[in-house]
């Protein structure tokens, strides 16, 4: 008797102890790359989303799920003067009154990325400070329609966002857009949750961080963003491959990435975003969410 009565005080000892022992960190975590944490939430009426921070390929990433009421009117777009310049982040969201989410958007042509698709006419400086896309959309007025160039992006209409992929601009414009963004005419990632990214396209391999859009239906998307914690980021296949596995979406695009990815979030109860990841360039446009 006296045996198990001492058995018990020493169980009664040990087991307090174990459960006050802190739990592992999250980054050490084996279920981290899975489950992830709950960094930010919005919950209204007509506006729903999570932001989760959670490790993919050793990378530091930003899962955003958000439900939207009305697509049309609540998906937003920001951007700089035409032809004229490109603008910190912060300063286009204060564009949106309201703006409660907002990521990077369209790439861009400039003196430092002069580069343009070779089907465009012109000289690359035609196009400075302006978006990729054969056309261009903002608040339903269309500020570009190259004839004869298919568009490549994504469009917002009365059903939600939609992707295009090798598109005539007319048919487009027909669903009578109120906001395009585009990217290069490689981004679109998935179609139904099949990969469509072109087999041999180097940078579809290069490691950066990522922003990744995917549509689930017309009220809820999916955001990958990915930062660069080790120094390198992940590939866009590998994004490719976290959609793919893990949701059934209906597609998922590629929004412009590197220095320009970032994410901003509003609390409900604050006026102003917050960076929850910071890019290091100026931007040309971005995707803001409002109530």
């Amino acid at each position: 008797m006296k045996r198990l009565i001492a058995l018990l005080i020493c169980l009664m000892l040990i087991v307090p102890a174990a459960l006050a022992e802190e739990p592992a960190s999250f980054f050490e975590d084996a279920e981290a790359q899975k489950q992830g944490r709950i960094t930010r939430t919005y919950d209204s009426p007509t506006l729903k989303y999570t932001v989760e921070k959670f490790l993919y390929d050793r990378e530091i990433c930003y899962l955003t799920r958000i439900w939207v009421q009305d697509p049309a009117r609540q998906i937003r777009k920001a951007t700089s003067d035409w032809k004229k310049n490109v603008k910190k982040p912060q300063k286009l969201a204060a564009q949106i009154e309201g703006a409660a989410l907002a990521i990077n958007g369209s790439g861009f042509v400039s003196p430092l990325y002069p580069e343009i698709p070779d089907n465009y006419p012109g000289t690359s400086e035609d196009y400075y400070f302006t978006p990729l896309g054969s056309l261009t959309v903002t608040d339903g007025e269309v500020f570009r329609n190259l004839e004869g160039v298919s568009y490549y992006g994504l469009a917002l209409d009365e059903d939600g966002l939609q992707m295009y992929v090798d598109e005539d601009n007319e048919k487009v414009l027909e669903t009578g857009p109120v906001q395009t963004w585009s990217f290069y005419i490689e981004c679109p990632v998935l179609r139904n949750n099949e990969d469509i990214l072109p087999e041999e396209w180097p940078f579809a391999d290069r490691h950066a961080c990522r922003t990744v859009i995917g549509r689930i239906d017309r009220n809820n998307y999916i955001i990958l963003t990915a930062t660069k914690n080790h120094g390198k980021g992940i590939t866009l296949r590998r994004a490719a491959a976290f959609f793919r596995e893990n949701f059934n979406t209906e597609w998922v695009y590629n929004l412009d990435g590197g220095e320009s990815s970032m994410l901003m979030s509003r609390k409900r109860d604050k006026k102003v975003m917050a960076m929850l990841h910071k890019g290091k360039a100026n931007i040309v446009d971005m995707m803001v969410f409002i109530e």
